[in-house]
């Protein structure tokens, strides 16, 4: 593609704004729902996620990675795997309603049978989108994409709070879900105008059918590491802990979620474009880690300061137990900030092996933590899960990195000056939370804050660290991008 350089940045640019919107909705949702249901709601719907969060990494058996990643890919190719897809959906359906009646009698919770069951339904609906949402991905169509995705939430986030409102207690939980697909599903078929044709054997789809098979079995890896310990904790001290713990960790987690979702997706399709010209790819890729980095340390030290004020106004008052969840699992937003750009370089270059390698080697070290944190119930956990992620940190650089054209000086100068930045920012944030006392105006401590904090952070970085002329000509190669793309829509 001769205009990769404008696309990546065009789709990256549409992607934050996308995941932006994406982050408000689920932020108002979050707090909707807080206040209209119970914990114990949440914590029901956290223990189906032992079946259905391990399943629902099989849905894609890794093959929207392995189109997206391949330098050509045929309509044959990806009919067949249209086919494969959804066949993995309806085994994986059937699978859910048959854990139903194991996981009532592991909780010993009758109201997890149906629940499982409907749960089930997701995977059928899943399937049947995988490809279609991976051609458009391979063709950099995220404009389309954020659309179809933000539509997608605003019917379901609707259809939840009205569910809620109904008094249908967790069932508003898994409704939002279930609807959330279905609109999904039918705006990328429609969005891809692709039809799939029937499936052959001899297209040439084992060497993705192995590739998509290890960065499946990546993604189990890691989905059971980082979620074990909602199974300890719900089956140890049950559905009201484990409700605040869920809450806390999907609210800490969803800024840096959102960002890594948005420009995830775009990384790993552009830079798999251009595997094959190592210095493009290493240009790239260290340009991208650095804006990542720069957006997520500010983040970061928000949440970090003004915590208290966040639960407050997000979650409510009935949550105040989350504030030491949150606090304690704060480290991790900028552990994950720092290590989960790694995944596309190793993804786009086919080292998919290795990031299995170091997967393996991560689940035992966080269940051992999990473990040894799980008598001193949802803290412990937290504090542990938190102690291990940073312990890890700098051996999962190193590992990451060995042997690419990207040496650990590289990743530490791309990471430096927004992390000399960040730290001053913490600083400031932190002498005026003590100036505004325990003050119950918490939007206003929120807002006063958060301005405080990106000014010191945006004056450090730009102008004491320099890089203001290297965001200026990011600007400028946006509007470029976005110039060429206009003159290219008026040409055709």
């Amino acid at each position: 593609m001769d205009n990769l350089k404008g696309m990546i940045i065009r789709g990256s640019v549409v992607r934050l704004g996308g995941q932006a919107a994406n982050f408000a909705l689920r932020l108002s949702v979050m707090a909707a729902l807080a206040r209209l249901l119970d914990p114990q709601d949440f914590g029901l719907v956290a223990m189906t996620t032992v079946v259905t969060g391990i399943l629902q990494l099989f849905t894609t058996a890794g093959l929207s990675s392995a189109t997206v990643q391949q330098d050509t890919v045929t309509n044959e190719q990806m009919s067949t795997l249209f086919w494969v897809n959804l066949g993995i959906g309806i085994v994986l359906a059937l699978l859910c309603a048959a854990t139903a009646p194991a996981l009532v009698e592991f909780y010993h919770e009758p109201r997890l049978f149906w629940l499982t069951i409907v749960a089930g339904l997701g995977f059928l609906l899943s399937a049947v989108a995988v490809q279609h949402s991976a051609l458009l991905q391979r063709q950099l169509r995220y404009t389309t994409l954020t659309v179809i995705e933000v539509l997608s939430q605003v019917v379901s986030f609707a259809a939840g709070v009205a569910m809620a409102v109904g008094g249908l207690g967790y069932w508003a939980i898994l409704g939002m879900t279930l609807i959330s697909t279905v609109v999904y599903t039918v705006c990328v078929w429609v969005a891809a105008a692709w039809i799939p044709g029937p499936p052959r054997r001899t297209v040439g789809v084992r060497g993705m059918l192995s590739f998509g098979g290890i960065v499946t079995l990546n993604s189990l890896v890691v989905y059971v590491a980082y979620n074990f310990e909602k199974l300890l904790l719900g089956r140890y001290w049950g559905a009201d802990a484990l409700g605040i713990y869920e809450r806390g960790y999907r609210l800490v987690n969803l800024p840096t979620a959102e960002l890594n979702a948005a420009i995830g997706g775009v990384a790993f399709s552009g830079l798999s474009r251009i595997q094959n010209d190592l210095p493009r790819l290493r240009n790239y890729f260290l340009k991208g880690y650095t804006i990542v980095l720069s957006m997520t340390l500010p983040i970061t030290v928000f949440c970090a300061v003004f915590v208290d004020d966040i639960v407050e106004i997000v979650l409510g008052p009935k949550w105040r137990d989350t504030v030491i969840i949150f606090r304690l699992l704060t480290p991790t937003i900028l552990v994950f900030g720092i290590i989960n750009p790694l995944a596309w370089l190793l993804y786009s270059a086919g080292l998919q092996v290795r990031s299995l390698k170091i997967a393996l080697v991560i689940a035992p070290l966080v269940i051992a933590a999990y473990l040894i944190g799980l008598p001193y119930g949802p803290t412990g956990v937290a504090f542990a899960y938190s102690a291990a992620m940073v312990l890890w940190l700098i051996p999962h650089i190193f590992w990451c990195l060995h042997g690419t054209l990207i040496s650990p000086r590289d990743l530490l100068f791309a990471a430096g000056r927004p992390l000399i930045a960040g730290v001053a920012a913490a600083a400031v944030a932190l002498v005026v939370q003590l100036c505004l006392g325990d003050s119950e105006l918490h939007f206003l401590r929120l807002l006063l804050g958060g301005c405080i904090i990106a000014a010191i952070y945006l004056w450090m970085l730009l102008f004491l660290m320099g890089q203001k002329t290297v965001y200026f000509d990011l600007f400028k190669e946006l509007q470029g991008a976005l110039s060429m793309r206009t003159h290219e829509k008026q040409a055709g």
